[in-house]
């Protein structure tokens, strides 16, 4: 007994019976419910007993039970739903990885578990701890108390927090994007390059990679620094310097002058290159060692800043200098306004110092102190669950060291005079407790260990970009999946000990902070157009963003930068435009699906919206005819006779080109593929991608489309009623003059050529036939002579704007414009003539206006000949026709047809006459414009080829050109 099927309730759809295993169980239940409010629930179990087992039997003879427990869903197009839903691992069943999403970038669904990499890191050690080892950097140990000082307490909270606004609204669009997908190696350079392009994100990731070597170069100065002022036998060179109530004195100390020691340039230069060098080795070893050794700089870390807090609390101790008052409100009162001072390379305060300081110049300075933000972001790979752990742990290490920061300006200010805070370069050192020894360790520790995760970061990012195979100069620096990017260490390396050898930290820090505002007005713009634009695809996680919120970031971003140095920000920004440049000349086409795409598509929606509102509020239906641009639908390939590899005829490509303005207007090519469309669908891509690879050879702004039909009129027809999208539709018609089809017998392309040009004339669309396309010229070879214009009918100053087109054109720019006006009597010829030139000049067209009168012209013999012909042939046609009549109504191309042949005779004889005059004036023209006679009412499509046929004869390039009711000249402004 078969089972019955279940209609559903709306009659949308017959649902298959439940599937059951032979114990009865069900295995597969679907379930639709409708409601009016057109909510859909589909409800999918799966339900597997244990008693069943999923593996087929094994028995080789019952080979169709087999098949059929092999392919449950074959109704849907699934082997298995367990495979799909990657549960066949639960089984025991080893299931094929999928491939690398690098061709495909991003996928959607992952078939099965992803391979393990090794252990995952959570929200604290995977991004908290790095941001904030990164964050907590040189700046605040040794330059802190200097910036209170020189910018006082009121400056310094507005110090820190501006840069702390950059950085906590660049967190949230942080967040915003990395809870948007999975994210793979590149840290902030993938997100930017998937947001605002490939060139975008090369630009921009090049020069965070510069931004994170200088900042490998600037903790190691802070870590040598740090080594001379608690070692100062170490150096091999001493400075002294004497500061006597901020009036310098050199050589000598006077009475109440303090001596202050600094590290000479040439130590830091020394020491740099050499820790430098130890630590490349270290990052030579792997990441595997560097992360062995990464947790032990957390510590001195957190316990030096334990130290300096409880040193700030009971300070003044017994051995204190005397600039260290405690915790006293006079000395906030005293150090709450800025006192800005000159001071020399070290810092030290100089009325002859050569270093002015600003606010702007505390920034530049203070900046680096907050960066770091995007270190999470760069272990997005070692995170177990990056949509949650980057925002959370990002914004808390962001607000963490904010706060910390804020607490330290007034602690600072309240503890130290003005003078302390300018002179004594390591305070945190003084004042730290129990013993200054602790602070040295620890600055130490900590800032080598910054400098060598950047010396880490670094290369792995520059390898990112290397992979990504966009710029081909890039390539040395390319790594296998899980190597390490030893040839990128190395140049990293380079770029570090060079700005070591500068040894100055004030001069470093500007162009650090550069590179990262760069990056992260990156970051914000990136948010900023994801968030504006909001695609289907942007669903990010992490709901706490705004696009305005990352304008203002960006703005920020672009303040600072410009309030710092307006200099290093303009070379910063040539930079970045000039790696743009050179992505764009030089790098290879890659599409991720970036933000600037979904611009251009909204913009081009509202653009079209703009135009079709136009066009329906427009009673005439009429694009303007200064707004007109020619859109020529190019007919790839209509009478065949061209290789099966040559998907267009080589120069209608060019031809399109000259038809349109310094390359502005789009073109669309098209071809039609016989047969059904289920069947050649596969051929129709293929045709389609090659078309397209052509047209892109070939320099042409267009499209290409292949349209499968069971004949050419039907899938012209087709085409000529829905390509293109509202006012945007193809409005001249291009295509070869079938020159082919009486030598090779071709008897259907009469009926196609004249239902061709009925359909167009019926769609309102012009035409232009090309004869001699064999012979047309490229852009290389220049034409003398003239271009002919034989204005017969009214085309709305088509043909004069097309002559005037090429005219433009390198091949044509030497030709003349003549116009050719067919006159009726001798006795109008003048009249014409005037009326024509000032029409022309009114429409700022320069030709020579030529009126001519056909009525006792002689015929050339050639055309004679031909006219003979042409007569001879269309009377034996005519003769078949009423052999096959017997008697009955006349019939040809299957419809009926009234044949009057003095009207035939008179069509032949004004066709010889226009091809005599045609001949005798413009032999030796470049190129004959001439105007398209329409096919008459009911006759033979054969009789219209041979009208065709003999207006072409002899005639070695022409343009057959029809306009329609549209009017593309104007005479106004």
């Amino acid at each position: 007994m078969t089972e019955p099927s279940f209609r559903c309730p709306l009659s949308l759809c017959t649902l298959p019976p439940p599937l059951t295993s032979r114990s009865g169980t069900s295995l597969l239940t679907l379930s639709f419910s409708f409601s009016f409010n057109c909510h859909l629930t589909l409800s999918l179990s799966l339900s597997i007993p244990s008693p069943i087992k999923l593996t087929p039997r094994a028995n080789p003879n019952d080979t169709h039970l087999s098949s059929h427990t092999e392919s449950k869903l074959e109704l849907f197009g699934f082997d298995s739903l367990v495979n799909i839903l990657g549960l066949k691992s639960m089984t025991g069943e080893q299931v094929a990885m999928p491939s690398s999403p690098r061709d495909g970038e991003d996928v959607a669904i992952t078939i099965g578990r992803p391979k393990e990499t090794g252990p995952k890191l959570g929200t604290l050690m995977g991004v908290f701890v790095p941001c904030l080892q990164n964050i907590l950097g040189i700046i605040y140990y040794i330059r802190f108390s200097w910036i209170v000082g020189m910018g006082g307490i009121g400056q310094s909270l507005l110090l820190v927090a501006f840069c702390g606004s950059c950085t906590f609204l660049t967190s949230i669009s942080l967040s915003a994007i990395a809870t948007n997908g999975a994210m793979k190696g590149g840290g902030p350079y993938y997100l930017i390059g998937r947001a605002l392009g490939p060139e975008v994100g090369v630009s921009i990731g090049l020069c965070f990679f510069l931004g994170n070597a200088v900042a490998g170069a600037m903790y190691v100065l802070g870590a040598v620094e740090t080594f001379l002022d608690a070692v100062p036998a170490a150096g091999f060179f001493q400075e002294s310097v004497t500061v006597v109530n901020n009036t310098l004195a050199n050589g000598t100390a006077s009475a109440g002058a303090t001596t202050i020691s600094t590290p000479s340039l040439h130590d830091l230069q020394v020491y740099g290159v050499i820790v430098t060098i130890l630590l490349c080795f270290i990052v030579f070893g792997g990441v595997k060692i560097i992360n062995r050794v990464a947790p032990a700089f957390l510590v001195p870390v957190l316990f030096s800043l334990f130290c300096i807090f409880i040193g700030i609390l009971v300070a003044p101790r017994h051995n204190a200098p005397s600039g260290v008052t405690g915790l006293r409100a006079s000395t906030f009162k005293d150090n709450w306004s800025s006192d800005y001072q000159p001071t020399n390379n070290a810092g030290v305060p100089d009325p002859s110092g050569s270093i002015s300081w600003d606010f702007n110049a505390l920034v530049g300075l203070f900046f680096p102190a907050v960066t770091g933000i995007m270190a999470g972001s760069n272990r997005s790979a070692s995170l177990k669950d990056t949509q949650r752990s980057i925002p959370v742990g990002t914004l808390a290490a962001t607000l963490t060291t904010t706060t910390m920061y804020f607490i330290s300006v007034l602690l600072f200010g309240a503890l130290a005079t003005r003078e302390e805070l300018l002179t004594n370069r390591l305070l945190t050192a003084t004042v730290a407790w129990p013993v200054p020894a602790i602070i040295y360790i620890g600055i130490i520790l900590s800032t080598l260990g910054a400098a060598l995760q950047s010396l880490t970061g670094a290369p792995r990012l520059l390898a990112a970009i290397a992979n990504d195979d966009i710029l081909p100069v890039l390539n040395y620096f390319k790594v296998s999946e899980g190597g390490e990017p030893h040839l990128a260490t190395l140049f990293t390396a380079f770029i570090c000990i060079g700005c070591v050898v500068i040894g100055n930290l004030d001069l470093i820090t500007p162009t650090i902070t550069m590179f990262f505002l760069l990056c992260y007005a990156g970051v914000n713009l990136s948010c900023f157009l994801l968030d504006l634009l909001d695609a289907p695809s942007w669903r990010p996680r992490w709901k706490f963003h705004h696009w305005s919120f990352s304008l203002v970031g960006a703005l920020l971003c672009i303040v600072i930068m410009f309030s710092i140095s307006w200099a290093f920000t303009v070379v910063s920004l040539a930079l970045a435009s000039l790696i743009y440049y050179y992505v764009s000349i030089k790098g290879k086409a890659g599409d991720w699906g970036d933000g600037f795409k979904s611009a251009y598509f909204q913009l081009a929606l509202r653009s079209l919206r703009s135009l079709g509102a136009r066009y329906f509020r427009n009673a005439a239906n009429q694009v303007h005819p200064k707004n007109w641009y020619p859109i020529p639908l190019i007919f790839c390939r209509p009478w065949g006779k061209l290789p099966e590899n040559v998907p267009c005829h080589p120069k209608l490509a060019d031809f399109a080109n000259f038809m349109k303005k310094k390359g502005r207007g789009m073109s669309i090519f098209v071809s039609i593929l016989d047969g059904d469309y289920p069947s050649r669908a596969e051929d129709a891509k293929v045709m389609c991608h090659q078309l397209a690879t052509y047209i892109e050879y070939k320099k042409c702004e267009g499209v290409a489309e292949i349209v499968v039909a069971p004949t050419m009129s039907d899938g012209f027809r087709s085409v000529v009623q829905t390509m293109g999208l509202g006012n945007l539709k193809p409005n001249i018609v291009v295509m070869r003059y079938p020159e082919i089809w009486r030598r090779e017998n071709l008897t259907q392309i009469p009926s196609t050529f004249v239902s061709i040009i009925n359909d167009c004339i019926i769609a309102n669309k012009a035409v232009v036939i090309v004869k001699g396309l064999d012979e047309w010229p490229n852009e290389y070879q220049r034409q003398y002579g003239t271009i002919d214009l034989y204005w017969i009918v009214r085309d709305g100053g088509l043909m004069l704007l097309l002559s005037q087109i090429l005219l433009t054109k390198a091949s044509f720019e030497s030709c003349k414009i003549q116009v050719f006006c067919i006159a009726e009597e001798d006795t109008e010829a003048e009249e014409l003539k005037s009326d024509v030139k000032k029409f022309l000049y009114d429409l700022r067209m320069q030709a020579e206006v030529i009126v001519v009168t056909m009525s006792g012209s002689q015929g050339q013999d050639d055309s004679i000949e031909a006219f003979s012909a042409a007569q001879r042939r269309i009377a034996s046609y005519l003769a078949d026709m009423k052999a096959a009549a017997n008697g009955g109504p006349l019939m040809a191309d299957g419809k009926q047809v009234m044949v009057n042949e003095q009207q035939v005779e008179k069509f032949l004889y004004t066709t010889l006459k226009l091809n005599s005059t045609i001949l005798r004036y413009s032999r030796m023209a470049a190129v004959v414009l001439v105007s398209l006679p329409p096919p008459p009412l009911n006759h033979p499509a054969y009789f219209y080829m041979e009208y065709m046929d003999l207006l072409v004869e002899n005639v070695p390039r022409m343009l057959i050109v029809r306009g329609y009711r549209r009017d593309v000249v104007t005479l106004f402004t």
